[in-house]
């Protein structure tokens, strides 16, 4: 009998340990999944948000505008503001960062940030963002709700006054930050009861600067030609830089300029300088050339106008030749922007770029 009993503790004890064997099993393969998924998480994390600036101090360029930010910052007071500027110049960004900075751990429950391009119509500010203004929330004596609009400009004028009404009844307790592309499509009576900061679109070195941040933080293999090649493609834009960098990384592993324009599928410049040069040697025949491989390799007229544009600013020419290459350019532009989009249209201009060329040397 008591073998039997022995028997029985030793299969109740085996039983054990094998149930904790289990257990430490699935705690170890769900400790690892969750390594796995964090690193994957991680790797493919988008640059953008990864090196989002957390702090004012951190934001590039527009310099006067984000000390005017800080100066709100430190006073407390922050007034209904307006910020507009081009695309990827830190609009949204510097208002997360002001937020951040005077809510501190009350950021998540006192911020509301949308997008005001999905969310347009007159019915989004009688629900969501009447009921945030309304909601009470604990905050520091002098700070305020903040409520953050995106792409402002995109709302309908009906949405824009139910917009102002509300704007009067939360004063108390609610801010707002607009955020747009052009403050002249906000109705004049939001803007008299805002503060207006303007940006501008951001400079090649300021550019530079970032991208050579996260590249060495990255460990990116890539020549200077390459995030030339970044920069001439993102205009100013900060955001375009930095997930043109990022898409570039990741389809081919190096950042040169050859890379780069196949992943922005955009005309090579050094293509458009060749042409530029033909033209200014009146050479209408090798010019026609240029352009007809640019067309054979799918690109539209308004892929190789928006480059020859870009490349006529920067190209070392007389400014009077400049500006009349800059005229025919737009001019064509327009044409092609109305619908009269065809290989004609491009054929015409180099024509009328190379009788410029020439009755200016003659």
């Amino acid at each position: 009998m008591d073998s039997d009993m022995k028997d029985t503790g030793d299969v109740e004890m085996f039983d054990v340990n094998l149930s904790n064997t289990k257990e430490n099993n699935a705690y170890t393969q769900t400790k690892d999944i969750d390594v796995i998924s964090k690193s994957v998480v991680t790797k493919h994390t988008p640059w953008l948000e990864k090196y989002r600036p957390a702090k004012l101090d951190d934001i590039v360029g527009n310099e006067e505008a984000i000390l005017r930010l800080a100066h709100f910052a430190r006073q407390g007071n922050l007034p209904n503001i307006i910020i507009s500027g081009p695309p990827g110049c830190g609009k949204t960004t510097s208002v997360l960062c002001l937020a951040r900075q005077m809510l501190g751990d009350s950021f998540r429950e006192a911020v509301l940030e949308m997008n005001a391009s999905n969310d347009r119509g007159i019915d989004v500010v009688r629900t969501k963002i009447k009921m945030f203004a309304q909601a009470k929330v604990s905050l520091p004596k002098g700070r305020h709700k903040i409520i953050i609009l995106d792409e402002a400009d995109s709302m309908t004028e009906g949405a824009q006054q139910a917009l102002r009404r509300t704007m009067e009844l939360y004063s108390k307790t609610t801010r707002f930050a607009l955020a747009c592309n052009a403050s002249d499509k906000i109705i004049e009576p939001i803007q008299s009861r805002c503060a207006m900061l303007r940006y501008s679109k951001l400079n090649d070195e300021q550019l530079l600067k970032r991208l050579m941040e996260i590249a060495k933080t990255e460990k990116v293999s890539f020549t200077s030609e390459g995030l030339e090649a970044i920069i001439f493609t993102a205009q100013g834009d900060m955001r375009q830089a930095i997930n043109n960098l990022q898409s570039t990384v990741f389809g081919f592993g190096h950042v040169n300029s050859e890379n780069v324009f196949k992943v922005c599928d955009e005309p090579h410049p050094i293509l458009i300088r060749d042409m530029i040069e033909k033209c200014l040697k009146s050479d209408l025949d090798e010019a026609y050339k240029a352009m007809n491989h640019l067309w054979r390799l799918g690109y539209t007229a308004e892929d190789i106008l928006s480059v020859i544009m870009r490349v006529t600013k920067t190209y070392p020419m007389s400014e009077f030749m400049q500006l009349e290459f800059i005229r025919e350019i737009g001019l064509t532009y327009m044409r092609v922007s109305q619908g009269v989009e065809s290989q004609l249209q491009l054929s015409s201009l180099l024509a009328r770029l190379c009788e410029k060329a020439n009755s200016t040397t003659h």
